[in-house]
Parts: C-alpha cells; sequence; structure tokens
C-alpha cells in the first residue's frame, strides 16, 4: 500500500504509472459476477433517471396562477394536476437513492474493502465493480448538480406538501388523487432539503457501512477511496495512460470520479482529506482540475469548495485553501 501511494505522487517526472482502472471496457471476472448482474440492474437506469431529471420543467406558471387565484377552483385543480406528475417523478428519484443507499453501495464496498487484499489488489483485480463505484459516483455528481441548478423541484415539492396539509385540515384529502402520502412526503423532504441529497444519502451510507462493519478497519475503506482517487489522477496526468481512452467523455468522467472520491473520503474519514497528511493530495488534485478548460471543471471546482465537510476547518493549510477558492 505505502508503496503504490509513493509511485503514485512522485512529483519528479520519473515515476512509471502502470495501474489502469478500464472505465471503458472492464468486464467481470467470474468472482465479480453475482455482485456486478445486481448492481448492474441497479445502474442500468441511472442514464434513464439523469435524462429524466434534465428534462424537469416545473409547473411554474400553475402553481403562480393558483397562488395569485386562491378562490378559482379551476386553477387550483389545474395546478395540483400539473404537479402531481412531477412528484411522482420525484418519488422515482428518491426512491432510487434508496436504493443505491440500502443495498447496492453496501454490496460494493464489501465486495471492494473486504478481505486481505490491498486497496491495489483489489482495484487491480476487480476492475469491473470499481468501474460500477465509479458510475455511482458520476451518477451522484451529476443529479446533484442537475438538482442544484434546478430550483423548479423545490418549488414544486413545496406546494404540494402546502396544498396536501390544506386538504389534510380540509378532509379533502380523500377526494383527490395523491402523488405521494404524508409519510412519503416528510421522508422526500429530508432529501430534496439537502443541496446535494444524493452526496449526503453515498456519505451517509458509506459512513453507515464502516460502523457497521466494526470487523472492519475504517482504512480499509478509506484506503480504497484514496488509492482509487489517486489513480484517477495519474490517468489524467500520465500520458500513456491518458493515450488508453478510447472515449472523448472518459477524460471528464475521470476527472469526476476523481472529484467525487475526494468528497467522499472527506465526509467519511474523521480528519478528513484537506489534511496535511492525506494520501491522496488534494493539492495536486486541485491543480488537475485547473488545467482543464474552466467550463468543464468550474461544477466540479464548486462541489470541492461547497459540498465538502473539511475544507474550512483550522487545521487545512491555507495553501489548498487558496489554490482551491482562486
Amino acid at each position: 500500500m505505502g508503496n503504490l501511494l509513493k509511485l503514485l505522487s512522485r512529483e519528479d517526472g520519473g515515476a512509471k504509472y502502470d495501474i489502469f482502472l478500464d472505465f471503458e471496457n472492464a468486464q467481470p471476472t467470474e468472482m465479480e459476477k453475482d455482485i456486478y448482474q445486481k448492481v448492474n440492474e441497479t445502474l442500468s437506469v441511472a442514464d434513464t433517471i439523469l435524462q429524466d431529471l434534465q428534462r424537469y420543467r416545473g409547473a411554474g406558471e400553475e402553481i403562480r396562477i393558483a397562488i395569485q387565484n386562491p378562490q378559482d377552483v379551476v386553477a387550483q385543480d389545474r395546478a395540483w394536476q400539473s404537479v402531481c406528475p412531477l412528484v411522482a417523478r420525484l418519488k422515482r428519484y428518491y426512491e432510487y437513492s434508496q436504493d443505491l443507499a440500502l443495498d447496492t453501495v453496501p454490496q460494493l464496498l464489501h465486495a471492494l474493502c473486504s478481505g486481505p487484499m490491498t486497496p491495489q489488489q483489489h482495484l487491480e483485480t476487480q476492475q469491473a465493480l470499481a468501474k460500477q463505484f465509479a458510475e455511482i459516483l458520476h451518477f451522484t455528481l451529476k443529479f446533484d448538480d442537475l438538482k442544484m441548478t434546478n430550483p423548479a423541484i423545490q418549488n414544486d415539492f413545496s406546494y404540494y406538501r402546502r396544498t396536501l396539509s390544506r386538504m389534510k385540515m380540509s378532509n379533502q384529502e380523500d377526494d383527490y388523487v395523491h402523488a405521494v402520502d404524508n409519510e412519503m412526503a416528510n421522508r422526500m423532504s429530508l432529501f430534496y432539503a439537502q443541496a446535494t441529497p444524493m452526496l449526503k444519502v453515498l456519505s451517509d451510507a458509506t459512513t453507515k457501512f464502516v460502523s457497521e462493519n466494526k470487523s472492519l478497519p475504517i482504512e480499509n475503506t478509506t484506503d480504497v477511496l484514496s488509492t482509487m482517487a489517486l489513480i484517477c489522477r495519474a490517468m489524467i496526468e500520465n500520458s500513456e495512460l491518458f493515450s488508453r481512452f478510447q472515449n472523448e467523455d472518459t477524460m471528464l468522467f475521470c476527472l469526476r470520479v476523481m472529484v467525487g472520491l475526494i468528497i467522499l473520503y472527506d465526509h467519511v474519514h474523521p480528519m478528513g482529506a484537506f489534511q496535511k497528511n492525506c494520501p491522496i493530495d488534494v493539492k495536486g488534485c486541485v491543480k488537475v482540475l485547473k488545467d482543464q478548460p474552466p467550463t468543464k471543471v468550474e461544477t466540479l471546482l464548486n462541489a470541492l469548495r461547497y459540498t465538502t465537510k473539511h475544507l474550512n476547518d483550522e487545521s487545512t493549510p491555507k495553501n489548498i485553501k487558496k489554490d482551491l477558492m482562486q
């Protein structure tokens, strides 16, 4: 483990990076197949979720008219009929987050972090599972970015909850078809109240995995996260590894996964990712990001600035804060 980290963090230009995670073509080995197939069932709808969220336009106009005309029954009904299908979509996103948290993420973490193998050995011999974990991180950051830039989501859901509450108070609740009941609405409210709800779910699931698997030292998990982040950085920096990418989008995928791993490490490790001795070398990762066109990486830099847990700790070196905030 120590030798791997030294190899990947050398800055003298002489290191030969020979560790490559095949995010494009990794196929499961016999040992991985069972977990891979189960996880693949969940991941198979991830792109559909993102595409649906990208098309989410909201019922802002109908809600505005209903609020301005509280006595207009037609306007109230039109707003309710418009918002219910949207809330059903929001429910689908929330339920997907729970599938990831309760089943998919724990399965992957157990496979990648347990047993006698080092993080390097796990990642080298379980590339298909590492790829799936990377896809979850990629999905997480994409989902949260789309959610943060779409205020209609909170607006629609707030209107739905207020209207549902009024119906309940006036005993009209049974007269209308609901997208979700009050109990589900409360759970969804906690989810959508987060600036980055999917990241919160992922970090909570990882923290829960660590706390519930007391036979596994926390380092088993954090070392896999840091090692994988280092490999992502190396695949961007090292021209030989970079030349293996077949698709143009793989570089951005790799950068997004690297950022996701830093954020996740920062939430799970007691001291966070910005401590002086953190193996990830966040300063180097920020440099890699800033070497890219700003339009491609600004959302990733903002994710590091605003969704990490320990950036503003007193122990965080000032030069890291300065580099990241510039």
